[in-house]
């Protein structure tokens, strides 16, 4: 498990990106997708990990007036994600994570399509 989590860490770092108050660029895509493709997860693991254990930690800053736009603390970003998938087999953990994201999908939607659109050119 422990080989399982180190691989995730870069990943949540890269989907944290969609989470900050700032308009990302071609070149923050075309990273994120790079780190992804070194995963070896496929785009439906990649969103379940969004769904799962990044937008649990970070939801709140894509309504907030005043959201981080700098960057989330890494260390602090590694142990919310952990204590996450460490949930993610409580049924109630994930319907309410499932029902808050059924309001909150519309604000990441477009990176995940950016996202796609340039796992499927290469």
């Amino acid at each position: 498990m422990q080989q399982k989590l180190e691989n995730r860490k870069e990943v949540w770092k890269a989907i944290s990106l969609f989470y900050l108050d700032t308009e990302l660029q071609e070149p923050d895509y075309k990273y994120i997708t790079e780190i992804f493709k070194k995963s070896n997860l496929t785009l439906a693991e990649l969103k379940e990990i969004d769904l799962l254990e990044v937008f649990p930690a970070l939801q709140l800053n894509l309504t907030n007036v005043a959201g981080e736009w700098a960057g989330f603390d890494e260390e602090w970003l590694i142990k919310v994600c952990t204590e996450n998938y460490n949930k993610r087999g409580n049924k109630l953990f994930k319907t309410i994570t499932k029902l808050r994201n059924v309001f909150s999908y519309w604000m990441r939607k477009k990176h995940w399509e950016i996202i796609e659109g340039l796992c499927n050119a290469k």
